[in-house]
């Protein structure tokens, strides 16, 4: 594996620990007690698990960093410069659902710039990692976003709302501007891990709206420095508003202009 900083090993290690007991989980799906947060929302034992070994992993490693996590929330450090960002199961449906497409996701965000990402996809054992200025890796092979720069032969992902949340409209409508000028579009379920195969370029490029902080942050820094754009789609803060796009240089502006439908 490519020379990694001490932070990284750290962030590295964390999700692996995590990622063994949700291995096991996987296996076992049918035994899992599953509680119901709304609407097609559900949160497992896995996910509660997986975060708590994530949280104390990080904790011992760096004291004082804060936390912003899916379950647990806004958790304020004594460090105000350094937050870790996580999702311990990104794609949880996809788990319940007895689908291998899920990932771990760690962010490091300093001074309120992301500085290193983590995506893990438990069941592959595939390691996306990057940290600011030192490159993007999947394991240890280097990344680079594709190089396509024509819409019409380029594969792009997408989410949509899910059952009970706004925005299916304009989901549907953002969908139908750009399947009628490129090869296709996929909707895997896992934002995390769309990012990482934006970086890995294994798609050309994404969006979603809707997202929140512990989907996107680590995904981001992996695509940038795969040499990729991340930016929000209307041109405010991604992390803020949770509509992000990513894409390489020459299709980020083709793609956001259809999105827009500008």
């Amino acid at each position: 594996m490519p020379q990694a900083s001490a932070t990284m090993n750290v962030m590295i290690a964390a999700a692996r620990k995590a990622a063994r007991a949700l291995a096991r989980d996987f296996g076992e799906i049918e035994n899992l007690q599953v509680s119901r947060k709304g609407p097609s929302d559900f949160v497992t034992s896995a996910d509660i698990k997986a975060e708590k070994t994530i949280f104390e992993d990080l904790s011992k490693a760096r004291p004082g960093y804060g936390f912003v996590m899916e379950e647990r929330g806004v958790v304020e450090g004594t460090d105000k410069t350094n937050r870790w960002i996580v999702d311990p199961l990104d794609g949880t449906t996809n788990f319940l659902h007895a689908i291998p497409h899920f990932a771990i996701s760690i962010g490091l965000e300093r001074e309120g710039v992301l500085v290193a990402g983590v995506v893990y996809n438990v069941v592959r054992d595939e390691l996306f990692w990057a940290e600011k200025g030192a490159g993007a890796y999947l394991n240890d092979r280097r990344l680079r976003v594709a190089g396509r720069s024509d819409m019409r032969d380029a594969l792009f992902a997408t989410g949509t709302p899910f059952n009970g949340k706004p925005g299916h409209a304009k989901a549907l409508g953002e969908i139908e501007r750009v399947i009628a000028k490129t090869a296709g579009i996929r909707r895997f379920g896992s934002a995390a891990l769309d990012l990482a195969y934006v970086a890995a370029g294994r798609f050309d490029g994404f969006w979603e709206r809707g997202l929140n902080a512990w989907d996107i942050a680590a995904g981001a820094v992996i695509v940038r420095e795969a040499g990729g754009v991340v930016t929000e789609i209307d041109g405010d803060d991604f992390m803020k508003t949770g509509a992000v796009l990513a894409s390489n240089q020459a299709l980020a502006p083709q793609l956001q202009q259809t999105v827009r439908g500008s």
